[in-house]
């Protein structure tokens, strides 16, 4: 009681206390509101995209188990999907002990991971609306609705998501939504795109990215990437944290920029 300050487990209780009672995403759209009054967070489109944070309680040994391949990234340029390519898998060795159990393997462009995934939607400035946080063999395609459902979207205009998230399943989720969508085109098998599609994917292509911003700067100002907790749950807490960290740390950069645009009108 004579500190001056709460030491680590205190924190830690406090921390796992809020977890329990999900109170942090409650916490990021109350904050998200007082962004939206004072002009900070505007409702323009809703971009969306997934990032796989490791762990380094990954698995060793001789027992084996499966990896899920994750949906590689494609070029610009007409290429014919591989539909089963989510679906492949292969062994590798796991540890008996001291392994964050609820974490899983996937391979993502050559390189095998263990640990979560980050389904994550911004708005057009880069700032986080909603997040949500599964094993990271959990295909992005399946968990479009579960993000936007904890938006909400009536004055969003549109979603844009790279290729990997085109199915009809999704396009029905965003029209329901009501939200226009800007999810890039994807060439089937004997069905190239055609040029319009090529032109479409690039003008998206070119606000698409700022996504991928966010998820840079919470790597190299927050430590994000990496797991520093166990279990669903609190990864989803770091993960919230995180999202909220970056929004406030932006938040000064937007309110000069808009009284330096103010100034030149």
């Amino acid at each position: 009681m004579d500190d001056n300050c709460p030491d680590h487990s205190v924190i830690s209780r406090f921390r796992t206390e809020m977890t329990k009672r999900k109170v942090y995403d409650k916490l990021l759209k109350e904050i998200n509101k007082q962004l939206v009054k004072h002009g900070i967070l505007v409702k323009q489109g809703i971009l969306l995209d997934a990032s796989v944070v490791d762990t380094l309680r990954k698995p060793k040994g001789k027992t084996e188990y499966e990896v899920v391949i994750d949906r590689e990234e494609e070029s610009q340029e007409e290429q014919e999907p591989q539909p089963q390519q989510e679906n492949r898998s292969k062994l590798v060795k796991k540890e008996k002990s001291g392994v964050d159990k609820e974490a899983r393997w996937v391979k993502k462009r050559g390189r095998l991971h263990y640990g979560y995934k980050q389904h994550t939607a911004t708005n057009e400035e880069g700032l986080v609306l909603a997040l949500i946080t599964t094993p990271a063999n959990e295909s992005d395609t399946k968990h479009v609705e579960d993000v936007l459902d904890k938006i909400d979207t009536e004055n969003y205009k549109s979603i844009k998501a790279d290729k990997g998230y085109k199915s009809e399943n999704n396009d029905k989720v965003v029209k329901e939504k009501k939200l226009r969508n800007h999810i890039l085109h994807k060439a089937k098998k004997n069905k190239k795109l055609t040029r319009r599609e090529i032109e479409f994917n690039k003008l998206i292509s070119k606000t698409r990215y700022k996504v991928e911003r966010t998820f840079g700067t919470i790597k190299k100002q927050f430590g994000g990437g990496v797991a520093r907790y166990i279990g669903l749950e609190k990864m989803h807490t770091q993960h919230l944290m995180q999202a909220i960290a970056y929004n406030l740390y932006r938040s000064p950069g937007i309110i000069v920029s808009c009284c330096e645009k103010q100034t030149v009108k």
